[in-house]
């Protein structure tokens, strides 16, 4: 054959796989853009969900859309559909979307629709948790603030005041929903969605009131007709049709309260939140797909990995009390988006494997046998003679030879192995076979030159202050528009004091409800104190330095976010509470409890908005080596040009204290490295049983080194960096790093 006709045969076969990889990409682009058309008629029994007649065991990926910026959202949502991931599941954020009674605010990264509409058109379904209580170590678990103003009003109860705000709400996101036809029937993503979250416990402590409010909110939320079912997670009370479900580190011997009600495990904890002056939590891979095989083994119809990117508590989201800006979990993505391996491969092949039984699992329940100690197999036969195996070694410590059907096993302690043939192992939890990864933290090549400029201490006598006696609570005053509130008296002292002539000066003694207190005397520090999530409530003690005639007393009260739950969490109090009293008087003690006090919501940083372009321009910087270091109470900026590429980038706060940080006006949340991590670390196996006290890491050291700083909020050139530091600190040490693995 001649090379013109080979040549010839080579175009035509070039031609033809062209014409085939463009009409491949027609049909791919014509399914994604078609598939938010497709209607979902949602149903379920006591084996499965059923979508459009098709029998399904979900497998979920909590993701938060304001714990992350809308442009990380589509990598990381196409991140957890390549992990083996159906449904994205996330809470509603009713403080995020209502910040004044009647005012909302859907845009940015509160932009819920555009989150589902990104999760719909990535082809994967969306579980919508609207509550709207959220716990979530989110700031007073999603309510607004206002909310605890509201006269008489009683929250998570059977309050009027309360249900009239809530169902306004809740009213709010189903029509919003429905008007952009985003559940399942309309041919949206949503396939089934929440009311109340965890009320369980606080139904059964608070009684007859809590069963009345439970049976009004399941009411409420069925006459909205969304089309797609309703759960009440933690909740054995849930009237049907509502389903109730488990959240845990471990869900395989829940049971909904109706038969014929699937097995739903709507938090799956990977990890654990960390807290400021705590350590972090690791959850070994092979223990949460251990968790996972044994609740579908034991008919597990959905369940939901808490977190599957657990992301960043940006601004001042984070809960009360002392929960850290990071909001990683441990999760199979990690905070900055990048893959947390091997965790995240390691369950998308235990996915694989539970997609390989699905057919038998939804049709079937197990043959259930124990052939050995610490052993059970799990035998799945449909009607049609297909056949799916677990076998189940629980021996914490040893391996096992498990025989099933005249074949024998070696399994590893603490494991699941998967037969979607009653033959073949393609799974074992405690075996990994995806690659691992490393993540680190390397410097990104940037000089910060850094400027200063010290916060003003308010006093007494400020024409601006408000005035009023006796001691008030904070967040009566601040409404949770800043962490921060002056308590300013002043205190007249006599030339005749006894320990202006012995030296010997008064004990201040200030009692606090947290969550962290810097007093100031005549203008100068005097002290810190500071509570923990074990303690809020603070005690201040300290000899004070005090001059014949009038003394100024200022002591800056701050939080650290607001409760996020429990019994009538609405009534809990921040502030200086008292008593404060001066010990080492000629009188004795002096008590300035009831004394007149002044007052100041916020700091004059804050009031000029430093933190912004403009508001930065409006003061004095002090420049290079001649700013404050190691002073309380200072802002410090400076400008940088984004280094080149697309690894996401954070900063290096180690050689700083306390206070919060911004990325030209965008809060990346409060930065506290000056709280070391407390604990007990040491070795961690996956084998046994876990909690959050299990696989600690970080002893000694701050509890958050490092904070996101998201790429989409930065520009090529000319970023603005502030810093407000409230104890003392050394810019100059802070670094511009690169997350890479």
């Amino acid at each position: 054959m001649g090379s013109s006709s080979i040549w010839g045969m080579m175009r035509t076969k070039v031609l033809i796989v062209t014409l085939l990889f463009v009409a491949f990409n027609v049909m791919v682009f014509t399914l994604l853009y078609t598939f938010p058309s497709v209607r979902s008629n949602v149903s379920y029994d006591g084996k499965a969900f059923i979508i459009n007649g098709k029998r399904r065991i979900l497998v979920s990926g909590s993701i938060h859309y304001p714990r992350s910026t809308p442009g990380m959202w589509p990598d990381l949502i196409q991140k957890a559909k390549d992990g083996g991931v159906d449904v994205i599941q996330t809470y509603v954020f009713w403080n995020g979307h209502e910040p004044s009674p009647g005012q909302y605010h859907f845009e940015g990264r509160f932009d819920l629709v555009k989150f589902i509409k990104t999760v719909h058109q990535a082809g994967l379904y969306v579980h919508l948790r609207i509550g709207p209580h959220v716990c979530a170590e989110w700031n007073f678990g999603g309510f607004p603030v206002w909310l605890k103003y509201v006269p008489g009003i009683e929250f998570r109860t059977n309050n009027t005041s309360f249900e009239v705000a809530m169902q306004r709400f809740v009213e709010k996101v189903v029509s919003l929903m429905k008007s952009e036809k985003l559940f399942g029937p309309q041919g949206g993503p949503i396939i089934m969605s929440q009311i109340e979250n965890e009320y369980g416990p606080i139904e059964w402590e608070i009684g007859a009131p809590g069963t009345n409010y439970t049976l009004w909110a399941a009411k409420m939320a069925l006459e909205l007709d969304t089309g797609v079912p309703w759960i009440m997670c933690k909740q054995d009370t849930a009237p049907d049709p509502i389903i109730d479900t488990c959240n845990g580190f471990y869900c395989e011997n829940f049971h909904p309260n109706k038969p014929y009600k699937p097995k739903m495990w709507t938090e799956a904890w990977t990890g654990w939140f960390t807290q400021f002056g705590e350590t972090s939590t690791h959850r070994p891979v092979e223990d949460l797909a251990f968790a996972v095989a044994r609740f579908v083994q034991n008919n597990g119809s959905y369940f939901n990995y808490y977190m599957y990117h657990g992301g960043t508590n940006l601004g001042r989201i984070s809960a009360g009390l002392f929960v850290a800006t990071s909001y990683d979990y441990d999760a199979p993505i990690d905070e900055y988006g990048l893959l947390n391996e091997p965790k995240w491969g390691h369950l998308r092949n235990l996915h694989k494997a539970i997609k390989q039984c699905e057919p038998v699992l939804v049709s079937s329940y197990p043959n259930i046998s124990w052939p050995g100690r610490n052993q059970e197999v799990h035998a799945f036969t449909s009607k049609t003679g297909e056949c799916a195996a677990f076998l189940s070694n629980y021996d914490p410590m040893y391996p096992t030879n498990l025989t099933f059907r005249n074949v024998q096993y070696e399994l590893p302690p603490w494991s699941i192995s998967i037969l979607p043939d009653c033959k073949t192992v393609v799974y074992n939890t405690a075996i990994i076979t995806s690659k691992s990864s490393t993540a680190q933290m390397v410097p990104a090549g940037v000089e910060l030159k850094w400027q200063s400029y010290s916060e003003e201490i308010p006093s007494a006598e400020d024409n601006d202050a408000l005035k009023v006696a006796g001691l008030l609570e904070q967040t009566n005053l601040t409404r949770d528009n800043t962490d921060y509130l002056w308590y300013l008296i002043q205190v007249n002292i006599s030339s005749n004091e006894g320990f202006l002539k012995t030296g010997q000066w008064p004990q201040l003694t200030v009692m606090s409800a947290g969550h962290a207190l810097n007093v100031f005397i005549n203008g100068k520090w005097s002290g810190s104190v500071y509570g923990s999530l074990k303690s809020p409530k603070l005690t201040f003690r300290g000899y004070v330095n005090l001059r014949a005639g009038v003394n100024k007393i200022s002591l800056l009260s701050i939080t650290v976010g607001l409760p996020n739950g429990g019994l009538h969490y609405e009534k809990w109090n921040t502030g200086v509470l008292g008593p404060v009293t001066l010990k080492g008087v000629n009188e004795g003690t002096r008590d300035l409890s009831n004394q007149r006090w002044s007052y100041k919501v916020g700091l004059k940083g804050e009031s000029l908005q430093l933190h912004t372009i403009g508001g930065s321009s409006s003061v004095k910087w002090v420049e290079g080596s001649a700013f404050a270091q190691k002073q309380p109470l200072t802002w410090h900026r400076a400008t940088f040009d984004a280094p080149k590429g697309n690894d996401p980038l954070g900063l290096d706060m180690a050689s700083m204290a306390k206070g919060e940080v911004w990325i030209n006006g965008n809060s990346i949340g409060r930065h506290w490295p000056g709280y070391l991590a407390s604990g007990q670390c040491s070795g961690c196996s996956y084998n046994g049983t876990f909690t959050e006290k299990k696989c600690r890491r970080n002893c000694g050291q701050p509890s958050q080194r490092w904070y996101h700083l998201p790429r989409s909020w930065m520009k090529p050139r000319g970023n603005l960096l502030v810093v407000f530091e409230e104890w003392g600190g050394d810019p100059s040490k802070i670094s511009l790093v690169k997350r890479t693995v």
